[in-house]
């Protein structure tokens, strides 16, 4: 078991501030045990998944009121009725109890939450285990598995691959419904086992409608979906004020390489290297490291592209500051036309070229490339 030190220190940061944190993120990601390195054995427990505790609950003021300390809601979705009892008692005088909420992200569970807590609750997003986490000995093995806590700490990769299949079934047959979301389980898998084929490209309604013979609002929804509940991340489009055209659709990424691969039926190292999609593998994984160790924001994160061929895999605004960043899976990247226009037209403080090498060196005045496993000392 991996003891996730910088989750803890920033839940433990929340909970000082706000009566109520909720930790959101995929089912199986960790949640309930970051919950339990956070507690120990000093919390009181409701897991609603149980249906004894939903017997106690069943008068949740009455089985809530008297605790004090921390108090845990596992799985939180069975059973949004609870928020408004919830801003009851994080608005007692003194504060007695505190109350850290687990659940799956759903339109309707963090629109439930932010109307009934509003101002009493912080979110915090749980992700599967990153480099920083794992250390960079351990970098290939985490892009081919991914990082849900099983998949990566699994004995061999037969069994880190046959998990992956079987969470892939599950959140289709049984965690999509729970949250109230109809969408037919044969649908939705077959959507996803198409997006694979798109990973790291704009996301193109129209063909993707045409190919389901449905309206592009209706693949739309579909994307939404996985891109709610953590499964794929929507990359928006940057605009800069330059006579070039634009592109203005979103980019659609796997947020978990190892899913990515399940779901393009890979089981193996030799099998991922052949795959033509392994560039775009190695850019989602490095991308969702990046936006991680940078700990940006998602109204911070854009992709730039031209018409004209001029592109930019990420860039990250915050106030003043533009930071670019490519990412390539040659171990040693050199310099391109695309890179210079980027810096030029973006104006770009520094672009940083994440390979799977090892080397650090310069490519031009504001352009470095870096290895992914050293590129946090590049913060320093």
């Amino acid at each position: 078991m991996l003891r996730r030190r910088s989750h803890l220190s920033k839940v433990r940061s929340l909970l000082r501030d706000f009566p109520a944190v909720a930790i959101l993120g995929a089912r199986q990601v960790g949640k309930t045990t970051l919950a339990r390195q956070l507690a120990g054995n000093k919390a009181a427990w409701f897991d609603l998944e149980d249906p004894d505790v939903l017997d106690r609950l069943a008068r949740p003021t009455e089985a809530l009121r008297p605790l004090r300390g921390l108090v845990v809601l596992d799985e939180i979705q069975r059973r949004p009725e609870l928020f408004p009892v919830l801003r009851v008692l994080c608005d007692r005088p003194g504060v007695p109890a505190r109350f850290v909420v687990l659940g799956s992200a759903s339109p309707q569970l963090l629109r439930q939450s932010s109307e009934s807590l509003a101002g009493r609750v912080a979110y915090h997003t749980l992700d599967p285990f990153c480099l920083e986490e794992v250390g960079p000995s351990r970098l290939e093995r985490l892009w081919l598995r991914g990082g849900f806590p099983r998949s990566f700490l699994a004995r061999d990769g037969a069994q880190s691959f046959a998990w992956r299949r079987e969470l892939i079934s599950t959140y289709l047959q049984r965690d999509l419904p729970q949250l109230g979301i109809g969408i037919p389980a044969e649908t939705l898998g077959r959507f996803w086992r198409m997006l694979t084929h798109y990973h790291g490209q704009v996301f193109n309604s129209s063909a993707f409608a045409r190919s389901f013979g449905v309206g592009d609002t209706t693949v739309r929804r579909y994307l939404d979906v996985l891109a709610e509940t953590f499964m794929v991340r929507l990359l928006p489009p940057w605009q800069e004020n330059i006579s070039k055209r634009q592109v203005k659709a979103p980019k659609a990424y796997f947020r978990d390489s190892g899913l990515l691969h399940a779901l393009q039926g890979l089981p193996d190292r030799d099998q991922i290297f052949n795959h033509p999609h392994l560039g775009a593998s190695w850019e989602g994984f490095a991308l969702e490291e990046v936006v991680r160790r940078l700990q940006a924001r998602a109204e911070e994160c854009f992709f730039w592209a031209t018409y004209q061929g001029a592109e930019l895999d990420l860039l990250v605004a915050r106030g003043r500051e533009r930071l670019g960043f490519e990412f390539k899976h040659h171990p040693s990247p050199g310099l391109t036309p695309s890179m210079e226009i980027a810096c030029r037209d973006l104006k770009l403080d520094r672009l940083t070229v994440i390979h799977r090498g090892t080397e650090t060196y310069r490519l031009a005045p504001r352009v470095v490339a870096v290895p992914l496993s050293g590129f946090g000392g590049a913060l320093k």
